[in-house]
């Protein structure tokens, strides 16, 4: 199953690159993206409900399943409700971010040593602790130092701006 998403996956490449090529209306991609992600998701929950989960290699499988069927329905809903794809940034990195979690998590199991497998999975953790912190206080300082610049206080808006590229930077 996992291959048969991978082929889905290709197919709503194609679709959306020619939909930003201009060649299909992009309200028609965003549907095909739709009905791609619910089919990937729909196969991921089918294949962790029947394979053999002891299995090294099933959930990792279905960890690409789920990432790109949530991916592709981000991108349906995205282009469908107008959102400018302002979320899809954030969203990439954050899918990055877990995705290298995830394999490192994987790999570290496979070397059968309980400690390093609990001590990675509490780093990973407290990584995201931080950076959910982190995300916070850059939208609230995002929001500050533009009111000051609205109000054309542009000296209150460099030091909102600096204080808080120091308080995000040491979180």
């Amino acid at each position: 199953m996992p291959y048969l998403c991978l082929l889905l996956s290709g197919a709503a490449l194609l679709v959306n690159g020619l939909a930003l090529l201009g060649r299909i209306p992009l309200r028609d991609s965003a549907v095909f993206s739709l009905l791609i992600g619910a089919t990937q998701l729909a196969l991921g929950i089918t294949y962790v409900s029947t394979a053999d989960v002891s299995a090294p290699g099933t959930l990792l499988g279905a960890a690409g399943m789920f990432l790109f069927g949530l991916t592709y329905v981000y991108v349906g809903l995205d282009a469908l409700l107008g959102l400018g794809s302002k979320g899809l940034g954030w969203y990439s990195g954050l899918v990055a971010v877990f995705a290298v979690d995830a394999l490192n998590l994987f790999y570290i199991a496979l070397l059968g040593e309980p400690e390093l497998t609990a001590a990675l999975g509490y780093a990973t953790t407290l990584l995201f602790l931080g950076t959910s912190i982190s995300i916070g206080l850059s939208i609230a300082a995002t929001a500050l130092t533009s009111r000051a610049l609205g109000r054309g206080q542009l000296e209150q808006a460099r030091q909102i701006a600096g204080a808080s590229l120091i308080i995000i930077g040491v979180c």
